[in-house]
Formats: structure tokens, C-alpha cells, sequence
């Protein structure tokens, strides 16, 4: 039982978290894994609402599914380097999220993983993402600015639907680079994008 535990240091002899290791635990507040911890199992700290802290070890490699999922209290995460791919729901409804930092690694953001995170103001996608899932960004209400790279080739189904405040995004490769990428059903839907700003020229929409 641990739902009286407020700070958790996990000891360099783990390597790995496990599905469902801390589930609504709503106590804790702080979470340092260290270096020696490879990956974090999917629903690994899913419901830990009170947590307000999370610092990732540089060598975890993947964040599984739903591993964040309604940790409404988190206000930054840092993404290291190490991390390849973002599972899905990974981080949905983290409502006071207002600073992430995605690591230079990451090749793939998972559906849903920002989903409802309403604090986030802006983002910036590293230039190692080749694919943003379905309803990525859906419901960031307060995001502004997004950036992506001319690496991405995907963008899923309502990746950034109901982000009531994004009227445009800026693309850092051509516009024919930007009318190649391959965009689900209803990518912006209930969202104000009207332009894509590229390093050539602008896509009205």
C-alpha cells in the first residue's frame, strides 16, 4: 500500500518500473528515477495526482502506454535524449503540465499522449520525429505555437482537434514538404489553423 508515501527515490540497482508499479498512488508528489532505469512500464504511475515532480534517468529508452495518464498535478517534464518513443496516453490529461521538453531521440509520439493536457503553451517537436499520433494534442486548449520538423512524414487523425487557440504552425521544411506529409481524417478539426508557416513560403489552409 502505498498511498502514505510523498517522495519516491528509486535505488540505481532498478532497471526498469513496472505496468501498474505505482498506480494512483495520490500522495506522491516527487519521482527521480536514476541512470540505471531503461524503460517505464505502460499505467506505471497512471493516477498519481498529486504528483508534482518527475525527473527521468538518462538512460530510459521508452515511456509506455498511459504511464502519466491523469497526473493532473505535473507541471514540467524533460524527456532525456535516451527516450526513442513517447507510448500512447502517456502523458494524457496532465492539465497543469505548462513546460515539456522532448528529447532528441524521440522518433515517435504516441495517440493521445498530450491529449488534454490544457496548461501546455507551446511546443516544439525535435527533429528525430518521423510520426505524431491520432489525437496527439487533442483538447490543448491554451497551445499557441507548435513547431515541427521537416522530419515528420505522419500526422494522425485529430492530432491537434479542439486546440481552440492554435491559428497557425510553423513547418521547418518546404512547402511541398509540408503537402507530402501524410495527414489523418480531421487533423485540425474545431481548431483555428489557417496557415502553415515553411521555410519557402506559406500553406493557407
Amino acid at each position: 500500500n502505498g498511498e502514505l508515501v510523498t517522495e519516491l527515490v528509486i535505488p540505481d540497482s532498478v532497471t526498469s518500473i513496472g505496468i501498474y508499479a505505482f498506480r494512483n498512488c495520490s500522495s506522491l508528489t516527487s519521482v527521480t528515477l536514476p541512470d540505471s532505469v531503461t524503460s517505464i512500464g505502460s499505467n506505471a504511475f497512471k493516477g498519481c495526482s498529486s504528483l508534482t515532480s518527475v525527473t527521468i534517468g538518462n538512460s530510459v529508452t521508452s515511456i509506455g502506454d498511459s504511464a502519466f495518464y491523469g497526473c493532473e498535478s505535473l507541471t514540467s517534464i524533460t524527456i532525456p535524449d535516451s527516450v526513442t518513443k513517447i507510448g500512447s496516453y502517456a502523458f494524457y490529461n496532465c492539465r497543469s503540465l505548462t513546460s515539456v521538453t522532448i528529447g532528441n531521440s524521440v522518433t515517435s509520439i504516441g495517440n493521445s499522449a498530450f491529449s488534454g493536457c490544457s496548461g501546455l503553451t507551446s511546443i516544439t517537436i525535435p527533429g528525430s520525429v518521423t510520426s505524431i499520433g491520432w489525437n496527439a494534442f487533442e483538447d490543448c486548449s491554451s497551445l499557441t505555437s507548435i513547431t515541427i520538423p521537416d522530419s515528420v512524414t505522419s500526422i494522425g487523425g485529430s492530432a491537434f482537434e479542439g486546440c481552440r487557440r492554435l491559428t497557425s504552425i510553423t513547418f521547418e521544411g518546404t512547402v511541398s514538404e509540408w503537402n507530402d506529409i501524410t495527414k489523418g481524417t480531421d487533423w485540425k478539426i474545431y481548431s483555428p489553423v489557417s496557415k502553415i508557416f515553411c521555410s519557402d513560403g506559406t500553406v493557407e489552409l
